[in-house]
């Protein structure tokens, strides 16, 4: 039933099409510290005087998350794709729950169409609990009849806000799965992250401006600021403070937000491109980019997932590979569970982590918000892990190629490409 609903949902999605306005938000900047992108172009917003810590597991992100939830004094905000009914979701809405007791405002926002694409979904009785329990909590975008109407634009961000100081944002939902993996898959490898600065500020004026969408009651923007204690908590002067852009995109206020910026990173690149990605069927505009870099002679090395979980994306990601090979990238596919990272690294200067996936989905059509993160440390650090990660891959060949992808899927992979600019 499960598998019937999702490829449902996704014809429902693949019949459906959306012109949006032609709209980017340009953000005046002037850094000599960071040249390799042309930042006026990028329509991100920019914060400095952050600190960052990346978080490689799951059982590290809810330990993490959780203990500081558990500290919460004013608000909890949660905006997420999905939280799947199971036990660790019913440890973080227990946990919730004890926080609204102790004065603490607790709101949440989810997506439908990623709830019900879910194999444990959030029931309405569940949600009832939840609200009598005096958690705020809404969908975005209900589906209702004829369901196609909805197929647009869904919020997949991942995003947490604990009173205004700190920020836990990245690619992971909420799912024990990212603990304990999934029979078919083994492990879930993903990355999030937590962030402590002024950028904290940034995540949260997207979830207001979400909130105000979903719920009958707006939030004033100056509802339980932090009064500044962000800033008190991190030296101005710090030389392990971070400066870091916030790429958010908005189908009708910014639709070309994440586009550009995956676009002009590529594009700024002198030496080496490192990507993760588990839906790589690209956009056109991201494609030639690539193609573009490997042409002046940037060392591009792409981590794809042997496993997936959606149906159609491992052949369009293997026709996109081959023909990136070919052009002289070095193409790894992840055996030891499913990489569903989203990360990439340029020239060891900056790196970007956050919700998009490198498909028009992503790119085209969901609200997503990537973290650009300008800290040599930062991206060192994610570029070890795409070297430990090595270890446990394969590296594809013109030998190996025919080996890997049989002659039937090769030609799925033909065909299916052709769907890129819908799925």
């Amino acid at each position: 039933m499960v598998l019937m609903r999702s490829n449902i949902l996704l014809l429902l999605f693949c019949f459906s099409f959306y012109l949006g306005p032609q709209y980017v938000v340009a953000e005046e900047l002037n850094s000599d510290s960071l040249t390799i992108v042309d930042l006026k172009e990028l329509g991100i917003q920019f914060a400095g005087n952050n600190k960052i810590q990346l978080i490689t597991s799951g059982a590290e992100k809810f330990e993490l998350m959780f203990d500081e939830i558990q500290k919460a004094q004013k608000y909890v905000y949660l905006e997420y794709f999905n939280f799947r009914n199971d036990s660790i979701g019913n440890v973080l809405f227990d946990l919730l729950c004890k926080k609204v007791n102790e004065g603490v405002v607790v709101r949440i926002i989810f997506d439908d169409w990623g709830n019900r694409s879910n194999d444990q979904p959030l029931k309405k009785e569940h949600i009832q609990r939840l609200r009598d329990a005096g958690i705020e909590i809404h969908k975005f975008d209900p589906l209702v009849f004829p369901w196609i109407n909805h197929a647009f634009h869904r919020d997949h961000r991942k995003i947490v806000i604990i009173d205004g100081l700190v920020l836990y944002t990245g690619g992971m939902n909420v799912a024990d799965y990212y603990i304990h993996g999934k029979p078919e898959f083994g492990k879930w490898r993903d990355m999030h992250m937590r962030l402590e600065g002024d950028a904290v500020s940034l995540y949260r004026n997207i979830f207001l401006k979400m909130w105000n969408c979903c719920s009958d009651v707006s939030i004033d923007s100056l509802e339980y600021m932090a009064h500044g204690d962000s800033v008190d908590r991190i030296i101005e002067d710090d030389t392990t403070a971070i400066y870091v852009g916030v790429a958010n995109r908005e189908p009708r206020i910014s639709p070309k937000a994440i586009r550009r910026s995956y676009v002009s990173a590529i594009d700024n690149a002198q030496r080496r491109i490192q990507i993760v990605n588990p839906y790589f069927t690209l956009t056109r505009s991201v494609k030639k980019a690539l193609y573009r870099a490997l042409k002046r002679g940037v060392k591009l090395e792409v981590m794809l997932s042997t496993k997936c979980d959606v149906t159609v994306t491992p052949d369009v990601s293997a026709y996109n590979a081959k023909r990136l090979m070919k052009r002289g990238a070095d193409i790894y596919y992840y055996e030891d569970g499913f990489h569903h990272s989203k990360v990439m690294m340029i020239d060891s200067l900056f790196c970007t982590l956050g919700s998009a996936n490198m498909n028009s989905r992503s790119i085209k059509y969901d609200y997503e918000v990537n973290a650009y993160i300008f800290d040599e440390t930062v991206t060192n650090e994610l570029q070890s892990i795409f070297e430990s990660d090595k270890q446990k891959s394969t590296l594809l060949t013109p030998d190996n190629w025919k080996k890997r992808r049989s002659f039937k899927r090769r030609f799925m992979g033909w065909l299916y490409h052709f769907l890129a600019p819908l799925i």
